[in-house]
């Protein structure tokens, strides 16, 4: 993965859930092409939800990828579904929390729920509350595209990906 779009994995039960964070920061530039000022209207910085459901694609994709211990090149096939109730400002977190509904030898369908804090004891910061639902299938490509050829290294699961299953305490 070249963009990773969690920062940390927190739980991981295998093969059944695998929960991620992200912290948002105005240091991102992402935020700051999404709404910019116009006129009299301040810029409004919001994380977009294509990145969110990003995010979620990753944390289910490493719940998928480690059933077989990154021996499989895991690639997002069908977002089946995906709505949010809430915009991400900076300084806020995302708790994405992915649970494996199916998986088999031509890939995976997975649950997911994102829920977000605002880091403001003010507002109740730590207090998670839900802001959306995705639900992804994922496919694995080397066992779906038979007669095609990959690359022998696995380009989703790479070094970037690496150091976050890796800081995160866990082995692969």
């Amino acid at each position: 993965m070249r963009w990773m779009w969690i920062d940390r994995i927190v739980e991981h039960d295998p093969g059944e859930r695998l929960v991620a964070i992200k912290n948002t920061s105005l240091a991102e530039e992402h935020l700051h092409d999404h709404l910019p000022s116009r006129g009299d209207d301040p810029a409004v910085p919001l994380m977009p939800a294509s990145l969110m459901i990003e995010g979620m694609a990753q944390t289910a994709g490493i719940m998928v990828g480690a059933v077989n211990d990154f021996q499989e090149k895991v690639i997002l096939a069908k977002i089946a579904k995906a709505g949010f109730s809430a915009d991400i400002l900076p300084g806020m977190t995302l708790r994405y929390t992915a649970t494996m509904d199916r998986i088999d030898s031509a890939g995976a369908v997975t649950r997911g729920i994102v829920e977000a804090r605002t880091n403001d004891p003010g507002e109740g910061g730590d207090v998670w509350q839900m802001i959306g639902k995705i639900n992804l299938m994922f496919s694995h490509v080397d066992q779906n595209m038979a007669g095609l050829e990959f690359p022998e290294e696995n380009f989703v699961f790479g070094e970037n990906f690496k150091a976050v299953w890796g800081a995160s305490g866990l082995v692969c």
